[in-house]
């Protein structure tokens, strides 16, 4: 969480870009992110160049060389020096705005080879939309004060800049609540060992939320160079649609210390998409209540359930990409719960029968909003192919530590840290009765209610039984009443209304 003056800092050029008529936040945040490699670029060469210094060495590979870069747009030579921020910064607005615009963001668009590409793999279809000298500059000079080599501090800039999209009211379905993406993650506990996958990332929050989790427990581990390589290169794999998401997606996994990640332009549920039995565990959102043309589904897919429904298409993706043994959790809207149409049944089917449904949990509606009232839940499971489920444990989240309206403002209930220790200690779940918040199901009784694992068919609410009165003593009472109605009205006519 940041605070004070890193928070107002942001806040400003959040204004600024405003002010300046870039008013849709999707592209505040590209247009900052676009700056934001500007500077990490120069800085961590900055950080290179001062230890070859240092040793008397020369820096390998350097994103700025010695020399002149040949401009493709303009047919020019440019001198590398003048693309760095700590030069460019310096010059007078109008220059630097010139640089930027017609030097420095063409070249980063050219970088795709190296650390750089998990960003500038993405930037093809990018647009500077900065109007002015006097806009950018008020602009660089509030970022120039930004560390860009402490990344535990730019993560945490970052996520408060993807806060500030979605509380602007544009775009906000891109962002799942951070609170509910880190349950979910403590949910499933990932290793050191995982292969995580977001098949429908946009900004990346998910897989974000796993590599913090990792630095945070296997702080020591990640000493060790092939754990680093792995955690860096081979842990985390994401895809989308949308080339703008990419883009923020991958500038949120740099800042958090994940360098080069396999994340893709690439519709998953498609053809295209290849992946069988690749990922150790799964953790999504994925876009509901969209149809698609049966054509353009992954013919593997229809294996699982024959719909056309993203929601459902996708638990069917999860179950192929799992390897034997990964894990999944994934929201998904109520209506798969309990949906009637074959498709429904079918995939509940697979998860109850074919492999190991570990959990049901249900959220508030109100946990995406202001952005919509929808009711979800969370799934969780295990990839067997041979069953595995004998009980299946329901949890009835009412509360997430923020009001269910759409300010959605701190409070104290919350039910999360009660779902996550009730999760990882199943023993104390055996007793619980069908009235409490949690408790398990076996799989027999899921089965002769037809799959449905909505909670309400399982769940026991307690009535209390309340008791009235007969209704001649009722009517006795409204006949008293009337009668002095009637007496008093007598005597106020009689006192103030005689001539």
């Amino acid at each position: 969480m940041i605070t004070g003056e890193i928070k107002n800092k942001i806040d400003t050029i959040w204004d600024t870009f405003w002010t300046g008529g870039i008013t849709n936040s999707i592209s505040v945040l590209e247009q900052m992110t676009y700056l934001f490699f500007m500077k990490l670029l120069d800085d961590a060469q900055q950080k290179k160049e001062a230890t070859a210094m240092a040793f008397g060495t020369e820096i390998t590979n350097p994103v700025f060389k010695k020399g002149n870069w040949l401009n493709p747009d303009t047919e020019k030579e440019v001198p590398y020096e003048s693309l760095r921020w700590h030069v460019f910064k310096n010059t007078n607005p109008d220059t630097m705005f010139n640089t930027i615009r017609n030097d420095v963001f063409p070249f980063i668009k050219t970088l795709n080879s190296g650390k750089e590409s998990a960003y500038s793999r993405f930037m093809e279809n990018a647009t500077f939309l900065i109007p002015n000298a006097r806009i950018l500059t008020k602009i660089v000079d509030d970022i120039d004060g930004l560390d860009m080599n402490n990344r535990d501090a730019m993560g945490d800039v970052y996520e408060y800049i993807l806060g500030k999209m979605a509380a602007s009211g544009n775009n906000g379905q891109f962002r799942t609540p951070r609170h509910i993406i880190r349950m979910m993650v403590e949910l499933m506990q990932p290793a050191l060992t995982d292969k995580i996958c977001d098949p429908a990332m946009g900004s990346a929050g998910f897989i974000v939320e796993s590599a913090k989790y990792i630095k945070e427990k296997y702080e020591h581990d990640l000493l060790d160079r092939a754990n680093a390589d792995h955690f860096k290169n081979n842990m985390f794999y994401g895809y989308d649609t949308d080339q703008t998401m990419l883009r923020i997606g991958a500038m949120n996994l740099m800042l958090h210390d994940v360098d080069n990640p396999n994340i893709s332009y690439l519709d998953s549920l498609s053809n295209d998409n290849t992946d069988v039995d690749k990922y150790t565990l799964c953790l999504a959102n994925p876009p509901f209540a969209g149809t698609l043309d049966k054509d353009a589904i992954s013919k593997s897919l229809h294996t699982i359930t024959s719909t056309t429904k993203t929601e459902l298409l996708f638990v069917a993706l999860f179950i192929r990409m799992l390897q034997m043994g990964g894990r999944c959790a994934s929201i998904v809207p109520d209506g798969v719960l309990f949906g009637g149409s074959k498709g429904h049944k079918a995939l509940r089917k697979e998860l109850v029968d074919n492999q190991n449904l570990q959990a049901v949990i249900s959220m508030p509606a109100g946990v995406f909003q202001p952005y919509s009232g929808v009711s979800t839940a969370i799934l969780v499971f295990a990839k067997t192919n041979a069953g595995g489920t004998e009980n299946v444990w329901f949890y009835d989240m009412k509360a997430d530590g923020y009001s269910l309206d759409q300010k959605r403002t701190e409070v104290a209930e919350n039910d999360i840290p009660d779902v996550i220790a009730r999760f990882h200690h199943p023993e104390g779940e055996k007793d619980r009765s069908r009235k409490d918040q949690s408790f398990l199901v076996p799989v027999e009784e899921i089965r002769e209610k037809d799959y449905d694992l909505s909670i309400n068919k399982y769940k026991e609410v307690e009535r209390e039984q309340v008791t009235y009165e007969a209704p001649e003593i009722l009517f006795g009472r409204i006949t008293t009443l009337e009668q002095e109605i009637a007496a008093a009205l007598e005597e106020f006519q009689q006192k103030y209304m005689q001539v």
